[in-house]
């Protein structure tokens, strides 16, 4: 490891994401934060592509900078994300994923901004969907969040009560990961075809509950990737059903009851998207109405555990 401290950890972890790392991780060298000043840890999630080639390669040619690898044998994103956490010397933490793309001042803002909110527990960043080729013409705002378009606010703002950063552009101070035991791993992220989601929503709203203060800065972007031919309605479903199969999981570890009030929370949300797509109906984007539906109906499926 570094043979002084830097001011910023950077935390990958990556599956099957060959044609894709080499860019997240060459994002992070052309940073404009000096190279001493951060490390990057690529935790590869039991890869069976080109993914450790491509990394290996990528550190062995940029010995000017601190990139590491390493591997995590545990299936699941909350798995990877705590074994980099737990070798990661910086005061802070950052989360970034593996198709991921980060602004060239990205770093330096992260530093700026937690040198001038010293009271800052957590901050999440803007996600942009790169669509490859182009945005499918049924995508909305409503569906969007499925593949990561993350948008909070226009200025820099805490946020609300239930709301948090998204995993994927999320930092945090290594003190308060460890204050609350990283990342829940009964809430795994992804395991083969199956995706039990919500560890970040579970991992803030833990840090909210220690009274720290989390933040949103618009300014600190990272682009997402999405291959718009992945986006079949098998994909999507996994996506919706691992977000209610996560919160089946978080609510139900609180209480019966915590459970049965999600449910009428999706049942209302489900009445809510019916609505929104009577609106596209009238706006004459009726490609965009069954989308919005079929989300809130997955996500119940998940949730009842379908």
């Amino acid at each position: 490891m570094n043979s002084s401290i830097p001011a910023i950890s950077i935390v990958i972890c990556t599956y099957n994401r060959a044609n894709y790392i080499g860019e997240a991780m060459n994002s992070l060298y052309q940073q404009s934060l000096p190279k001493d000043q951060f490390e990057v840890i690529i935790v590869d999630n039991n890869s069976t592509d080109q993914t450790e080639a491509v990394c290996n390669a990528f550190i062995t040619t940029h010995t000017d900078s601190h990139f590491y690898y390493l591997k995590e044998l545990r299936q699941g994103a909350s798995f990877a994300r705590n074994t980099g956490a737990a070798i990661a010397i910086a005061p802070l933490l950052c989360f970034m994923d593996d198709d991921a793309v980060a602004n060239k001042d990205y770093l330096e803002r992260i530093i700026s901004f937690f040198n001038s909110y010293k009271d800052a527990g957590g901050l999440g960043g803007r996600i942009i969907p790169r669509y490859i080729p182009s945005e499918p013409v049924w995508m909305s705002h409503f569906v969007s969040s499925l593949v990561g378009n993350f948008d909070y606010s226009k200025q820099i703002t805490v946020f609300s009560p239930n709301k948090y950063p998204l995993e994927s552009n999320m930092i945090i101070r290594k003190t308060d990961f460890d204050a609350v035991n990283g990342f829940n791993t009964a809430l795994p992220g992804v395991q083969g075809t199956l995706r039990i989601g919500g560890e970040g929503k579970e991992f803030f709203l833990k840090l909210k509950a220690l009274g720290r203060i989390i933040y949103y800065d618009p300014s600190v972007i990272v682009e997402h990737i999405v291959e718009t031919q992945k986006l079949s309605p098998e994909y999507m479903y996994r996506v919706a059903s691992g977000i209610g199969r996560g919160e089946r999981v978080r609510t139900k570890a609180i209480s019966d009851w915590a459970f049965i009030k999600k449910v009428i929370e999706y049942l209302y949300k489900f009445g809510g998207a019916i609505i929104l797509a009577i609106g596209y109906l009238f706006q004459g984007s009726s490609s965009k109405m069954w989308p919005v539906i079929q989300f809130r109906i997955d996500a119940l499926k998940g949730l009842l555990n379908h």
